[in-house]
């Protein structure tokens, strides 16, 4: 094992409390693996190290990524979401495969796909935008976290007004998905879009409401007026 992954386990362990662990779990429906660090701990650790680890380069790097995720501990993927942007100038078209396999193998609940895809899938598709259609094919995969995924790493992107074409085509891929966590994935996709194109997203929303689940449009109304809401809402 890796001496800097010793010395971060030791570190994060020397934080930990039963009553942060235990306050963790309140936030997942499945059960969910921790030392009971508290997030800003974490990132302070994440940040502490990674002068360590930086020289290594980037292959070696992702090595340590993969053997923080295989913990399957939330506070070491956390590290994980919080390193692989770090090397983004450096990220080339053969990453995608690593990056997909990390989703695939290690991320098991909301909380690592969001931070992974919102940073690490992001920057990649900013990048190499020439990807979007295979992450398209996430929708249909039978992993509801690559599902997810699909939507949550146009999430930067959509914020700042971009994709919006791709980001209603993912959303027509995944409507009708039964899973809860599936559908506020692509929900807030939406919303994030409505911040610069408002009018678009609502006129999809009313346009679907009556396939979309309500759970995926109160997040994709979130950010809109009262008036709005109400119309979204209305049967």
């Amino acid at each position: 094992m890796n001496k800097i992954i010793l010395r971060i386990r030791k570190e994060l362990k020397k934080h930990a409390t039963a009553k942060t662990r235990k306050s963790f779990q309140r936030f997942f429906k499945e059960p969910m693996r921790s030392y009971g660090v508290k997030t800003p701990v974490v990132g302070k650790i994440a940040r502490r190290f990674w002068p360590e680890a930086a020289p290594l380069g980037k292959e070696k790097i992702f090595t340590l990524c993969a053997e923080l995720y295989g913990s399957d501990l939330c506070e070491e993927a956390f590290i994980v979401s919080w390193w692989a942007p770090r090397l983004a100038t450096a990220y080339e078209p053969a990453d995608f495969r690593i990056f997909k396999g990390w989703i695939k193998r290690y991320i098991n609940n909301w909380a690592k796909c969001d931070g992974f895809c919102c940073g690490t899938m992001g920057l990649f598709l900013e990048k190499y935008p020439e990807f979007l259609p295979k992450i398209k094919t996430w929708t249909r995969s039978r992993n509801r976290w690559m599902k997810r995924a699909a939507a949550v790493s146009l999430i930067s992107q959509a914020r700042q007004g971009k994709l919006l074409k791709d980001v209603f085509d993912i959303a027509d891929r995944l409507l009708v998905d039964p899973d809860d966590m599936v559908q506020k994935g692509y929900g807030w996709m939406l919303k994030e879009a409505s911040r610069r194109h408002q009018a678009e997203v609502l006129q999809y929303v009313l346009r679907n409401k009556k396939y979309m689940p309500r759970t995926a449009l109160r997040y994709a109304i979130e950010l809109m007026p009262k008036s709005l809401k109400q119309r979204a809402m209305r049967p």
